[in-house]
């Protein structure tokens, strides 16, 4: 059956068979941690408990940590043939697509997350990742230095050692791949840990990775809670690299780890407050307001990038509201499941309530809320209503706060440089949208834009081949995607040979 054939009915079958595997992965094999301390992980849209999963504390990192080093010394990953690590990634992104559609209910299941969506990443952007990189292993090449006769110098690029992946909860697998496939194609060992709300469908790598050929200790996955786990893993005197996506305030707390040890890199994707740019010029039609629906409630705006700050020209202002308002009033939360849900819930009842305790702050502050409600809807689920505020100023704290939930609120503008510098008023620097038919205009104010990725007449993060990043809070220098993601687990080696 066919994504597109596919029914509520099938993807709740799938649901009642899928198989969800909860012990930590370390060393080749599940095995059941020292201490019994569980926490639940819950499906988002009835509350109910889906597992106990496994808390893995000090004794459960170090273990993988040992693995992982004893791995990467031996050099069976590490310092076998490149064009190895390619075949074995590649028969890994095979596993993935096999198991692509059960990966992609359990992930709907644990994260809330719509199956189309959880279909789209899980089924065909994740196996892509690792068949990228798989083809990539053995295309990053060195420098010959020039010298006097006397000399003869090379530049290589080496594996890091033992890297700790840190990923979120709102894309689990995806960004799971996001780290891993270049961590592996560079030849590192890793941990890999999940969010403690979204732990299943990583926790089903270990297995599918031993399948494909990687050899024991080099991947292993370790679910917890970050000021657990996470710690554990930040402060270990021999891990050799974090890569983190999450918030700012994990991310500072993982660089004081750093600095509290051995001084490891830390590679971080923080979050954002990204703006969306409509100029006077724009065409609002179809294309632009799918794109703003998108930038805004797409994944229930649980997105980093996701554009909640919507800037527009006050010539078109009036228009481009009333046609975003009715484009928005289509959206309606739903059960995950059903393949015409086009929003599902909040990953959790405390996110949520959260989400909710920003409406009523545009409210009080006095925004305008055109769509949505400020009450918790009542019922199972941890559902929020995506919520369209006008009247909004730049000042407010939901135009300024990252919210992380469908709340969406457009501010006016009256010309390119005032848009430009509400745009830029901002702690993040992650994502930002524009929207003119103007090109010298979109390509002006795009280097203008504090922000690691823009995009023009669209709303994209790029592809696998484009680097994404943030600048200011929303990352480091680090980038995942790209050729340039391999810079996060590699180093730097000059080898100067005396000829004479």
């Amino acid at each position: 059956m066919t994504a597109a054939a596919a029914t509520a009915a099938h993807y709740r079958d799938i649901a009642t068979r899928v198989s969800i595997e909860t012990r930590p992965f370390i060393g080749g094999r599940h095995v059941l941690p020292a201490s019994g301390e569980t926490l639940a992980t819950l499906n988002p849209a009835t509350g109910a408990v889906l597992a106990e999963i496994p808390v893995c504390g000090q004794t459960e990192v170090d273990v993988a940590v040992q693995a992982a080093r004893a791995a990467f010394d031996g050099g069976s990953w590490s310092r076998c043939d490149p064009a190895h690590r390619g075949e074995v990634l590649q028969r890994f992104a095979a596993l993935l697509r096999q198991h692509g559609e059960e990966l992609a209910v359990l992930e709907s299941l644990d994260s809330g997350k719509t199956i189309t969506d959880c279909l789209n990443e899980v089924v065909h952007e994740v196996p892509r990742f690792f068949a990228w990189y798989g083809q990539l292993v053995d295309k990053s090449f060195g420098k010959v230095v020039p010298t006097g006769e006397t000399a003869f110098s090379v530049i290589v690029r080496e594996p890091i050692g033992v890297a700790g992946l840190i990923v979120p909860w709102n894309f689990p697998l995806l960004m799971a791949a996001w780290k891993l496939a270049p961590a592996l194609a560079a030849g590192c060992s890793v941990i890999l840990k999940p969010a403690e709300q979204t732990p299943l469908t990583a926790l089903r790598l270990g297995a599918l990775a031993a399948e494909a050929g990687i050899p024991d200790g080099v991947l292993n996955v370790l679910p917890g809670p970050g000021e657990v786990t996470g710690r554990a893993i930040g402060l270990h005197p021999d891990i050799d690299v974090v890569s983190f996506t999450g918030s700012t305030e994990v991310g500072a707390h993982l660089l004081r780890y750093a600095a509290d040890s051995n001084l490891k890199p830390v590679g971080l994707e923080l979050g954002g407050k990204s703006p969306l740019l409509v100029l006077e010029d724009a065409e609002i039609g179809d294309g632009l307001l799918d794109a703003a629906i998108s930038a805004a409630f797409w994944n229930g705006g649980q997105n980093c990038s996701a554009n909640m700050r919507q800037i527009v020209h006050g010539a078109r202002h009036d228009e481009y509201l009333a046609a975003l308002l009715a484009r928005a009033r289509e959206i309606v939360p739903g059960d995950p499941l059903d393949p015409a849900t086009r929003m599902g819930p909040m990953v959790t009842a405390e996110h949520r309530d959260r989400v909710m305790g920003y409406i009523r702050t545009g409210v009080r502050e006095g925004a305008k809320l055109l769509m949505g409600q400020s009450d918790t809807p009542p019922g199972e689920g941890f559902f929020v209503p995506p919520a369209l505020f006008g009247n909004l100023a730049p000042s407010m704290t939901i135009a300024r706060e990252e919210i992380f939930g469908p709340v969406l609120g457009v501010i006016r503008a009256d010309s390119d440089d005032e848009a430009l510098g509400i745009a830029c008023d901002t702690d993040y620097g992650l994502h930002a949208s524009l929207f003119t038919r103007d090109v010298t205009r979109a390509l002006t104010l795009a280097r203008r834009l504090p922000a690691g990725t823009v995009s023009v007449n669209t709303f994209s993060e790029g592809s696998i081949a484009t680097p994404f990043g943030g600048y200011r809070k929303s990352g480091s220098l680090a980038r995942d995607n790209g050729t340039e993601a391999l810079e996060q687990y590699q180093q730097v080696k000059t080898i100067w040979v005396a000829l004479q």
